[in-house]
This record gives structure tokens, C-alpha cells and sequence, in this order.
């Protein structure tokens, strides 16, 4: 990586657009891409919401999907691609920003407890899933790197048959090596008895460089406005080591269908997240994609040859799913 882009990623540029496609008005832009886009906050006891929902415009609605992001991103902004997608295969996509990041309350980019993030974004799905337009639909949950393991907690916490399938793109279970937090320093900040939790003072990886392969997007992602840019949390750390620990202990009590996709060539989730939720899942109905070459942001990052590739195994698969299960 050039040390012109590298600096990109710290500072978004000066005259960037108001959104990643230009200058297009919004409702102009989303009836362009065939959906309809809806906003607004979701009041939960740990705080408000913001969430989204992008609905075909032209087709019948076959099932719903419920989308969570990675860490420090949010469901504006370039993840709305992946919304956008599945919208337009004839699926209603609700998503919303995790606790702490975009425009949900909470400490920015402060996960200290995964188990409340997960229940707080579990509420509104719930909410929406069980709703009179949707309550008979095939509903299946997708989450992307963090929000893959968010995803995988709401799954925990849910009752059975809540969800049809659950999609993961490049999900955390497992951290890298060299991008696992400092036991020494969190031993440490251990000793101030909680009083360091959400101090942003653990060592930045530069997760978005190690994140995109392609550096035109990579240049509009850094210029994201709702990304967070500081270095991790003390909290948020010490938590992802717990979890992360925690659901490769548990992969064996998922029984649901699923799919999940990793690059072999990502450097912020360790491909054998995928691999070992693949090998230890109880589940009768199960798929694992490797993509060789490909970084972390499979759908956001990649060249768009390969993010056609994504899309197309993703969109065949939760259709056919669909199909096999149908409604309930």
C-alpha cells in the first residue's frame, strides 16, 4: 500500500460528496437501484436505534433479511450495498447501527458488553420479524465481520424457529495474532477496577487498510463520515477476546442453516472463523465458501468482478432456501 493511500485512511478528504454515490438526492438515488428506502430510531431500554430498511420496488417480497455491520461502521454509507442487493432479489432488508456506532446512542465504538449490543439489535428485528407484513415470511439474519459475531449471539439469544438461516460474510471468531489485544495491557487497565474501560488506548491496527483490496473504494470508505477513526477501547477489546473464546466453545449448540463466506486473504478475521463454525456446527444444512485472494470486505472492498462472484453465491443460496423451507 502506497503511503498516499495509507494517510487516506486516517482523514476523510476535505470535498467529499455527501454520500458514497455523489450528489444524487437519496430518494432519487435508491429508486435508481430499484428500492425504497425508509429511516428512523428504535426505542430500547439500552437506548435508541437507528435503523433502516430497504424494500424492492418492484417485485414481491419473499422473505426478510435482518443486516448487521462491522466494527466501527455503520448500515449507511457503503454498507448499504449489501442491503441494496438482497433488496432487489425480492427480500425486505431491515438493518440497524450497533450499539455505539453511527447513529445509535452509546460510547462511540465501546462494545463492553456484546451480550446487551447483540439483544439491543435483536429487539428490533424481533420486533420488525414478528410484525403483521412479515410474520410468515422466511427470515434470515446476516452479519458482517463484528456484526457476524453479534449476529451469532442474537442467534444464542433467540427462541427456536425464530430465523429461517443466518448468512455471515467474513465473520469474527477468530481474531488474528497479530490484531489480538495485549494481554499485558489489559491486565493492566485491568488494576484501574473498570475506570479504563472505555479509554481508547489500546494499539490501532489500521483495520480498514487490511480491510480493502481495492484502493479506489478504499478511498471512499475512509471518507465515510459516521466511521469511527480512533484506537480501540480498552472494554471493546477485552470483550472480543471473552466472546470470540466463547462462541468457538458454543459453535456446536448451532443447528440452523447457514451460510458463511471468508477471503483467504483477509487480514481482519481469520479465515478459520468460517472454517471452524463450519467443522463444529451441529447443523444439518450447512455451506462454507472460500474466496482465494479476496480481503475481509468481501461485498464493500473487493474489485467488482469478485464482488459479483459474492453476491451471485449469496443470492443462490438464501434462495434456495427459500424455496426448501419456505414460509412458516
Amino acid at each position: 500500500m502506497s503511503s498516499e493511500l495509507e494517510k487516506s485512511t486516517n482523514s476523510a478528504p476535505a470535498t467529499a460528496p455527501p454520500y458514497f454515490w455523489g450528489d444524487m438526492p437519496e430518494e432519487e438515488y435508491y429508486t435508481s437501484q430499484g428500492v425504497r428506502n425508509t429511516k428512523s430510531y428504535f426505542e430500547t431500554p439500552n437506548g435508541k436505534l437507528f435503523t433502516q430498511s430497504f424494500l424492492p420496488l418492484d417485485c414481491e417480497i419473499k422473505g426478510t433479511v435482518y443486516m448487521s455491520h462491522g466494527y466501527g461502521s455503520d448500515t449507511s454509507w457503503m454498507f448499504q450495498k449489501i442491503c441494496m442487493s438482497f433488496s432487489t432479489w425480492g427480500y425486505a432488508v431491515f438493518a440497524a447501527d450497533l450499539l455505539g456506532h453511527g447513529r445509535s446512542d452509546g460510547i462511540r465504538c465501546y462494545l463492553g458488553d456484546m451480550e446487551k449490543v447483540a439483544a439491543t439489535s435483536l429487539s428490533f428485528f424481533k420486533h420488525v420479524r414478528y410484525s403483521e407484513p412479515y410474520k410468515n415470511l422466511p427470515a434470515f439474519l446476516f452479519g458482517e465481520s463484528m456484526g457476524g459475531l453479534a449476529t451469532l449471539l442474537m442467534y444464542f439469544q433467540s427462541e427456536p424457529d425464530t430465523w429461517t438461516g443466518v448468512i455471515f460474510s467474513a465473520p469474527l471468531f477468530v481474531i488474528p495474532e497479530d490484531m489480538k489485544p495485549s494481554k499485558t495491557h489489559l491486565f493492566a487497565y485491568g488494576l484501574l477496577f473498570g475506570l479504563a474501560d472505555t479509554w481508547a488506548a489500546m494499539p490501532d491496527n489500521k483495520m480498514v487498510g487490511k480491510a480493502i483490496h481495492d484502493p479506489e473504494k478504499l478511498k471512499i470508505i475512509v471518507a465515510n463520515p459516521q466511521r469511527y477513526t480512533g484506537k480501540p477501547r480498552v472494554g471493546t477489546m477485552r470483550e472480543l477476546l471473552r466472546k470470540t473464546q466463547y462462541v468457538q466453545e458454543n459453535f456446536g449448540r448451532v443447528t440452523i442453516p447457514f451460510l458463511t463466506v471468508h477471503g483467504t486473504a483477509d487480514g481482519v478475521t481469520c479465515p478459520s472463523s468460517s472454517k471452524l463454525l463450519y467443522e463444529k456446527a451441529s447443523s444439518a444444512d450447512k455451506t462454507l465458501k472460500l474466496y482465494d485472494g479476496m480481503y475481509h470486505s468481501l461485498i464493500q472492498g473487493e474489485p467488482d468482478e469478485n464482488v459479483a462472484i459474492v453476491l451471485k453465491d449469496m443470492r443462490e443460496w438464501i434462495d434456495e432456501r427459500v424455496e426448501r423451507y419456505g414460509a412458516k
